[in-house]
């Protein structure tokens, strides 16, 4: 096998930082992908009168905050602390805005506030974050917001299939 030699070298580098952190105390592990893909409408960022953390701001409305407990980001990382935040922004050429975050509804705006309109895996990562791989696919048209964004069907609404 060719390829033998060469994950014994990756996985001795790997080893070494490793070591490097846990001996010599080398912040290795410092930086890493420790973004939230999402941190609006979660509970944590709720500083609404009624508690409803899926209202109190839109996704749209998203852009222009910064967070109290948290950022968030495509395929980003940060330092431990999330002082410093480094994300991906992506444009597909036809939609408005940027696209910094994955984009999802609220429970009042579709029929469940966690789906998200994009893919993304995280295909890979050593413990020490010295690589990462992430796969993340965006939509080429543009995005059907207020298509998607149209009222959540109620339990006692008849859809007809």
């Amino acid at each position: 096998m060719p390829d033998e030699g060469k994950e014994r070298i990756v996985n001795y580098a790997e080893q070494r930082r490793l070591d490097e952190t846990r001996e010599k105390g080398v912040p290795w592990k410092q930086w890493g992908p420790f973004l939230s893909e999402r941190q609006w409408g979660t509970v944590r960022e709720d500083y609404s009168e009624n508690g409803d953390a899926w209202n109190y701001f839109t996704h749209d409305q998203a852009r222009s905050r910064t967070y109290h407990w948290g950022e968030d980001g495509l395929a980003g990382i940060s330092d431990d602390h999330q002082r410093l935040c480094f994300a991906l922004a992506l444009w597909n050429g036809k939609d408005p805005i940027l696209k910094e975050r994955l984009f999802g509804l609220t429970n009042s705006e579709g029929n469940h506030g966690e789906d998200v309109i994009e893919y993304y895996f995280y295909l890979d990562n050593t413990p020490t974050h010295s690589y990462i791989s992430i796969y993340i696919s965006i939509r080429r048209m543009r995005t059907p917001i207020t298509i998607l964004s149209r009222p959540a069907v109620t339990a006692d609404a008849t859809i007809g299939i």
